[in-house]
């Protein structure tokens, strides 16, 4: 990626973190801090591991379009360096997948292609999206079989709900797994006031781009079902694995705490969040969230409170760190030029072609 791009992705996001700095209650801060210990250490360092999942998911994707025996060009460590930083602008970007998927590509297409390297990103973000609707979907059913004391009718209304927001997001990611979703999109911002100008140039500009994109995103699922299913399954992994986060939290005020109870806090509060996805960091939204699952599972107010400061912090650590590692290019890796990326993506699409040839 050249210079003025890392610069400039590197100046904005520093600008949001400050702005999200300013943000906090320092007095809070410093006695969140000193009522979690060692505990608070556990939750930053968890990240450091729940990151190897991302990246996993990530590297499977772009291993599926490598060529049988050639070595990748793409290194899984590099590869962790550019999800942390990606992850780190999506916090702190309003729209979330508006800053870190741009980066991401950018990186990426010097080693592979910009093709090649937007439909892993489009296929990344895709399935780290659909496992949170499996994530969402089996907390319903955890709540059902562990906590019947807690249904009633508001809560039985509200599972309902939820239920069917799932089972719609998974129906539309699956077709978008079979079809693609880059012209879908496109077509879908071709409505959207104050866009529709532009999409439509670039969707009459980049219609070829655009359904070569679609049918490598269809290509993973149709002929690599093996590799999807391994995909979902690591992200699925990371979304129950990260409950651990809210386990530390709360084995500083329970001893005996629930990990079942850790789930369906995470799982309730990263809906509640998701759904205020333009909020930078999504200040407040995470925070209610928290506040709302901690009394639904009959746990105190200050708990979730606590919780949430204790997240809020290691969320602007790693946001930190992400940013940082912007800046941190090893300048002798070979990368492709553009001409030769755009060579290696048509040659890969013959080659796929005269598969399928064959195979008729």
């Amino acid at each position: 990626m050249k210079k003025k791009y890392q610069n400039g992705f590197l100046i904005f996001g520093v600008a949001v973190l400050i702005l999200m700095v300013t943000q906090l209650d320092f007095k809070e801060v410093w006695q969140g801090l000193r009522h979690a210990g060692y505990w608070f250490f556990a939750v930053v360092g968890l990240w450091m591991f729940l990151y190897i999942f991302n990246t996993t998911t990530w590297y499977i994707i772009i291993r599926s379009g490598d060529k049988r025996g050639e070595p990748s060009k793409v290194k899984f460590w590099w590869l962790y360096k550019i999800t942390v930083s990606g992850f780190s602008l999506n916090y702190a970007t309003p729209g979330g997948l508006m800053g870190g998927e741009p980066y991401r590509i950018m990186s990426l297409a010097p080693k592979i292609g910009t093709e090649r390297a937007s439909s892993s990103v489009i296929l990344f973000a895709m399935t780290h999206i659909f496992s949170h609707f499996w994530f969402w979907l089996i907390s319903i059913v955890l709540f059902l079989l562990f906590k019947r004391d807690f249904l009633d009718v508001g809560m039985g209304i509200l599972l309902a709900a939820a239920g069917a927001f799932c089972l719609l997001g998974l129906w539309f990611f699956i077709v978008g797994y079979r079809k693609g979703l880059a012209v879908r999109a496109m077509n879908l911002l071709r409505h959207i006031p104050f866009v529709k100008k532009w999409a439509l140039r670039f969707l009459e500009s980049h219609r070829e781009q655009l359904d070569n994109i679609d049918n490598q995103i269809a290509a993973l699922h149709s002929q690599n079902p093996r590799t999807f299913v391994m995909a979902v399954m690591s992200e699925l992994s990371c979304r129950i694995v990260s409950a651990l986060e809210i386990f530390f939290c709360l084995k500083v005020l329970y001893p005996s705490v629930n990990y079942i109870d850790c789930i369906l806090i995470l799982a309730f509060t990263s809906l509640f969040a998701n759904l205020l996805f333009f909020i930078p960091l999504q200040l407040g939204g995470r925070e209610g969230g928290f506040l709302m699952s901690a009394r639904g599972l009959a746990l105190t107010a200050s708990d979730g409170i606590f919780v949430a400061l204790i997240i809020r912090i290691r969320e602007i650590i790693w946001t930190a760190i992400g940013l940082l590692l912007i800046k941190f290019e090893k300048r002798h890796e070979p990368e492709l030029k553009q001409e030769d990326a755009v060579e290696q993506t048509n040659e890969e699409l013959s080659a796929e072609k005269q598969e399928e040839l064959t195979a008729e």
